[in-house]
């Protein structure tokens, strides 16, 4: 058929030559008795039988795409190429498979899609709702959050954040995370007496704060010792017993010197 249409045929353009080739395949070579449609005519076939099972052209052009099967790290990452990618938590450990075009990567897990991200060319690339709900948690305390809950510990607690997140707060947004994350540890009200005490000695840091909380000095006195406490008593070469004696005594065990009085 097709050489019924090019043989003995010159065109001096594309669109001349596409042109000729529709009214050609419409009104001759679709007219003509086909044997094996029992001599009916293909575009009356067509017509009555295909035309009506066709569904409409796909509005987007097909994207060609590149498969590829991976296993759900710890980190809830897939690697996909060169590049790590995020997944829903509860696939950690589980074979899923990749679909990457030149835009665009798609995980896909049981035959749905689980996660879509932007492709990237090196690095990764992390969704923070695939995490667990507590990461999630600790990845939503924004400033703002922390210096609510701060004011709730306590004011000394609200200076402290206010100060730590002053400056570069994205950047001293952990610090913050750290410090609000010692009431859970120990308690709020110790907490605040911490931060009472790193404000006193001008070193309010999350270093500081948590230093005194293990060491239970929070609630000290002026002299430095903590209040509830006995206090330890230092170490003598001598033994206690010489804390007693007179500053003229002589040390415990030794003899007088006497003299004659020659």
């Amino acid at each position: 058929m097709r050489d019924s249409y090019w043989r003995g045929r010159t065109f001096t353009s594309v669109e001349g030559m596409q042109a000729d080739a529709v009214r050609w395949c419409t009104e001759v070579a679709g007219a003509r008795a086909c044997r094996p449609l029992n001599g009916a005519a293909p575009a009356a076939v067509f017509a009555a039988v295909e035309a009506p099972a066709l569904t409409p052209l796909p509005r987007t052009p097909f994207v060609l795409a590149t498969w590829s099967t991976g296993k759900v790290g710890p980190d809830i990452h897939l690697k996909v190429g060169p590049v790590l990618y995020s997944v829903p938590w509860r696939l950690i450990g589980q074979q899923v498979h990749a679909r990457s075009t030149a835009n665009m990567v798609q995980v896909i897990a049981e035959g749905k899609v689980v996660a879509t991200h932007v492709r990237r060319q090196r690095g990764r690339s992390t969704t923070v709702a695939h995490y667990p709900p507590e990461r999630i948690a600790f990845h939503m305390r924004t400033p703002t959050w922390c210096r609510q809950v701060a004011e709730q510990v306590g004011p000394s607690c609200g200076e402290v954040i206010a100060t730590l997140l002053e400056v570069n707060a994205l950047f001293r947004l952990r610090a913050a995370q750290g410090v609000l994350g010692l009431r859970d540890k120990h308690s709020p009200a110790r907490l605040e007496a911490a931060c009472v005490k790193a404000i006193t000695v001008g070193d309010p840091s999350y270093r500081t704060i948590k230093g005194i909380l293990i060491a239970g000095t929070e609630t000290a006195d002026e002299s430095g010792q903590p209040v509830g406490r006995v206090a330890q008593v230092p170490a003598f070469l001598h033994g206690p017993h010489a804390l007693f004696e007179p500053s003229d005594a002589p040390p415990h065990g030794s003899r007088a010197v006497t003299h004659s009085g020659r």
